[in-house]
């Protein structure tokens, strides 16, 4: 598959801008590029049911997070507000990202 870059990567703060989590803000702990969706800690939960194994003696109903579409999240700024980033490389030369509204490092 084409795995493409996103606007979002590992350790990000999000908000989700569509779906059933529409509004909740978290933090993302992976990013599935090839997919393009990311998973966000404890947004987006789906039940699983597991059947008991000598791992998991109990067995039962887990709740986990499910990917979402890296389109429907988009990245919040220090004040919590929701930004566009662009690229832009500082005066040592190191690419950085930056809010296009503010101008501010992110």
């Amino acid at each position: 598959m084409n795995k493409k870059k996103l606007h979002v990567k590992t350790g990000d703060m999000v908000k989700v801008i569509a779906g059933d989590d529409r509004g909740k803000t978290g933090r993302i702990t992976s990013v599935l590029t090839d997919k393009n969706k990311v998973v966000v800690e404890g947004l987006n939960l789906v039940t699983k049911h597991t059947k008991p194994s000598a791992k998991n003696p109990q067995g039962g109903i887990s709740k986990t997070e499910a990917p979402i579409n890296a389109s429907n999240v988009m990245l919040v700024d220090a004040k919590g507000e929701r930004v566009k980033t662009a690229k832009r490389k500082n005066s040592e030369g190191k690419t950085e990202r930056y809010s296009k509204k503010t101008g501010e490092v992110i």
